[in-house]
């Protein structure tokens, strides 16, 4: 996996990586949404709040990415590491961050 100076992943992959979370997120939703029409469980609902926030997470991260600041912790500026990236590729906070705020 290439790198820039951030130690965020090329722009180009970070793309990809977020394009594939949000089709995943939105057809997941989609399903949910579908489900939803028969039935009337509250934890279906609370399914469905989560990907939107996720999807909402998605979008922001695209944003980031055209702003150049993709990649850099929101709580603390310092670069999020790529493995984290990867696996989280919507994230806004370093390990710290994240466990500071969770």
């Amino acid at each position: 996996m290439s790198a820039d100076v951030t130690g965020a992943p090329h722009l180009h992959e970070a793309r990809q990586r977020l394009e594939h979370a949000r089709s995943s997120r939105l057809a997941q939703l989609h399903a949910l949404d579908e489900t939803a029409r028969t039935t009337n469980d509250p934890l279906l609902s609370e399914q469905r709040n989560a990907m939107r926030e996720t999807l909402k997470e998605i979008e922001e991260a695209f944003a980031r990415l055209d702003a150049g600041t993709y990649g850099r912790c929101v709580g603390c500026a310092a670069p999020v590491p790529a493995e984290r990236l990867e696996i989280l590729p919507y994230t806004r906070h370093c390990v710290a961050c994240r466990s500071r705020k969770a």
